[in-house]
């Protein structure tokens, strides 16, 4: 690699590394950044020479990015957002946004609950923005968000580090979805019946938890790790699916399933919004959090 002075490189070849990274294409860069596909590819060219490494590699399914574009993804986003962030200085009023994102990493129980609503409040401050809705959850939040996979994020807790701040959102408790007529299920019911798991993992949840509790257990018929598949696979079943309360209410609008009360004591949990401190003063993330806050009033 040759020596370089920033005052020899073209700072929009880190544009151009942002778009390259976030997109996995070529042909997706050019479109978001508005230039033609010849432009991005002689800038993946420049940046190449710059940072002397690949960067990107052509696989079967578009570009991944290099152990060396991965290191170097924090910090050019670092560079370009407090750009952004002088610029929105100038003038925090403004309501121009279009070609302007913010990623919001949910788990999609939440997803499907608040998605809607978020999506209206975030409009109504920040006209033309794109929301982009990323999976995430409690385990892995942090690091995404320190890593700026992220600007903001949900999920019950999961903040505790000394670089994020979080704001409680509200609580959440469990309730049962399933296809049925009844008002409720008690405890000998519930335990009878087959259950459908939502996890992560596949295996254990907070419902298997509190049985054993009690010195019970229960039958899972079948686990996923989406709550949007649980429609489909509890719809003309028996079986009992213990989810939030959020989702299940949600589910049950749309689907036709009963949401009853959850038989089991189960502990009531935090919902937090979490964001890196260092970019809590950005005008831009400010009205996004304000249309969270307010769609979950």
């Amino acid at each position: 690699m040759s020596q370089m002075n920033i005052d020899k490189i073209d700072l929009n070849l880190l544009k151009t590394f942002e778009a390259l990274h976030d997109e996995s294409s070529a042909s997706r860069a050019a479109l978001r950044l508005g230039v033609t596909q010849s432009a991005i590819s002689a800038g993946l060219r420049r940046l190449r020479e710059v940072y002397g490494d690949q960067l990107f590699v052509r696989t079967g399914r578009g570009l991944a990015p290099t152990v060396r574009a991965n290191q170097l993804r924090p910090v050019i986003s670092e560079a370009l957002d407090r750009c952004r962030h002088s610029l929105a200085m100038v003038n925090p009023d403004n309501q121009e946004y279009q070609g302007r994102s913010v990623v919001l990493g949910l788990s999609d129980d939440f997803e499907i609950a608040y998605g809607r609503r978020l999506m209206a409040a975030i409009a109504q401050r920040a006209p033309k923005l794109r929301v982009i809705f990323r999976q995430t959850h409690s385990q892995i939040v942090a690091a995404a968000l320190l890593d700026r996979s992220l600007d903001l994020a949900i999920t019950a807790g999961g903040f505790a580090q000394g670089r994020l701040s979080r704001q409680v959102l509200g609580e959440g408790d469990y309730r049962c979805l399933l296809d049925s007529d009844q008002a409720s299920i008690d405890l000998d019911e519930f335990v009878t019946r087959e259950h459908v798991l939502v996890s992560s993992g596949g295996f254990i949840g907070i419902t298997d938890e509190g049985l054993a509790a009690q010195g019970l257990s229960r039958q899972v018929c079948a686990s996923t790790s989406h709550f949007a598949a649980l429609p489909f696979l509890l719809k003309g079943s028996q079986a009992v699916a213990t989810i939030p309360g959020h989702a299940a209410q949600a589910i049950a609008e749309m689907s036709g399933l009963r949401v009853v009360p959850c038989p089991l004591a189960l502990p009531r949990y935090p919902v937090e919004l979490g964001w890196r401190t260092q970019a809590q003063l950005d005008p831009l993330l400010l009205k996004v959090r304000e249309a969270i806050v307010a769609s979950f009033i």
